[in-house]
């Protein structure tokens, strides 16, 4: 009651307001002439307006990358700070080497002992390939020797110590060679196990190598050092994160998106993005990519959002993502048509007789440059729609 009343009492006060601010020409009679305005009118009709929705993300980089350890050791130097742009191969952090350094050494000492192990071990190959041999000669005659006495003592044309004598010579013959054989086979075996002790210490002095290099830390991108974590003296560890680098150059906006609307998102769609902290104006995205999965609890999917360079954008930021969610039929006025009383809103009806009079309204959403008119206003009904800095309640519109 006491809320209808002010209304009333403010209504009135307008149309006093209204009707002492008209301006009027002197005439010859009592009653004074209305006063006229030219103004751009418009027809209000029931049209079809999109409804948009919004759904809330955060800023993210497209490429990101968190640098860790792979070394134990103290960090000696650290050269960048949060902020620093970097670039592919720049040096980052330093770690102590000195204890790789000494395991890189040893691995060489191996290889070097391997190497000279498999040298003697050639020489005595060789030995035993020259031994082999001259024993398979021996051998060789020995045979030959015992096939031809074999004749000739069958036919008792030498004696049979000759015999035996010959015979004695080619089992020592084929016992020497075996002997020669295994040898052989045994320093075989020496260069393969040599080779194989080589091949060892050349996999830790490459590995060494590798360890060596994991002491001087460089930046795997071009971007922005976003947070360090890392102090000169601090004892680094293996995947114990140091830093974290961003790309600055490309960002997105990853928004959350309710199940019951992902459909209406497809990669390469244009979309609206509002990030608040660079202003109110929208920017114009390109959708990357629908995540497929939705989480378990909220039920929402992931949509990534392509933005375009802008000053002072980068991760975290909270933005929103402005879709099409359906359409709808609506009393729309053009927002620059609707003034303001106060606490009250409205616009200037004009009826048959060309009389324009302020009508209040209620208003809804905004769609583009026209806003929703809840009530207050009926289909067909006309209101102006310019010079509204000089009309007032009660004038003609022309």
């Amino acid at each position: 009651m006491n809320r209808s009343l002010a209304v009333a009492m403010l209504m009135a006060a307008l149309t006093v307001w209204a009707v002492g601010c008209h301006k009027t020409t002197p005439t010859s009679g009592n009653v004074a002439p209305v006063a006229t305005v030219k103004a751009a009118t418009e027809k209000i009709v029931l049209q079809t307006v999109q409804v948009p929705e919004e759904a809330v993300g955060a800023v993210r980089s497209k490429a990101a990358s968190t640098i860790q350890s792979r070394l134990m050791g103290h960090i000696m130097a650290v050269h960048v700070a949060e902020g620093t742009p970097v670039t592919t191969g720049m040096p980052l952090i330093d770690i102590d080497d000195r204890e790789v350094a000494a395991q890189a050494q040893k691995a060489e000492s191996a290889l070097l002992e391997a190497q000279s192990a498999l040298l003697e071990v050639e020489k005595g190959f060789s030995g035993a390939q020259a031994a082999k041999g001259a024993a398979a000669a021996t051998q060789n005659l020995a045979n030959a020797t015992l096939e031809r006495l074999k004749g000739l003592a069958t036919n008792k044309a030498i004696s049979r110590q000759a015999y035996d004598e010959a015979n004695a010579k080619q089992k020592g013959a084929t016992a020497e060679a075996s002997q020669a054989d295994e040898m052989l086979k045994s320093f075989e075996a020496k260069k393969a196990e040599a080779a194989a002790r080589i091949e060892q210490a050349q996999a830790e002095v490459a590995n060494a190598k590798v360890m060596f290099g994991y002491a001087r830390i460089a930046s795997p991108m071009d971007g922005v050092v976003t947070r360090k974590s890392a102090e000169v003296g601090d004892l680094a560890a293996p995947n114990m994160p140091l830093l974290e680098i961003e790309d600055n150059r490309q960002y997105r906006l990853e928004a959350n998106i309710d199940e019951g609307r992902v459909g209406l998102f497809h990669v390469g769609d244009a979309i609206s993005v509002l990030i608040d902290a660079l202003g109110e104006q929208p920017i114009a995205g390109t959708v990357a990519e629908v995540v497929p999965s939705s989480d378990t609890g909220s039920h929402t999917f992931v949509v990534k959002v392509n933005l375009p360079a802008a000053p002072n954008l980068h991760s975290g930021l909270f933005g929103r993502v402005r879709y099409v969610a359906s359409e709808k039929q609506a009393l729309a006025v053009p927002s620059a048509a609707v003034v303001e009383r106060g606490q009250l809103t409205g616009v200037f009806v004009v009826g048959n007789d060309q009389i324009a009079r302020l009508r209040l309204i209620k208003t809804g959403k905004q769609y583009g440059a026209r806003v929703e008119v809840l009530s207050g206003l009926n289909d067909g009904e006309i209101i102006v729609t310019g010079a509204l800095d000089r009309i007032q309640d009660g004038m003609r519109v022309e």
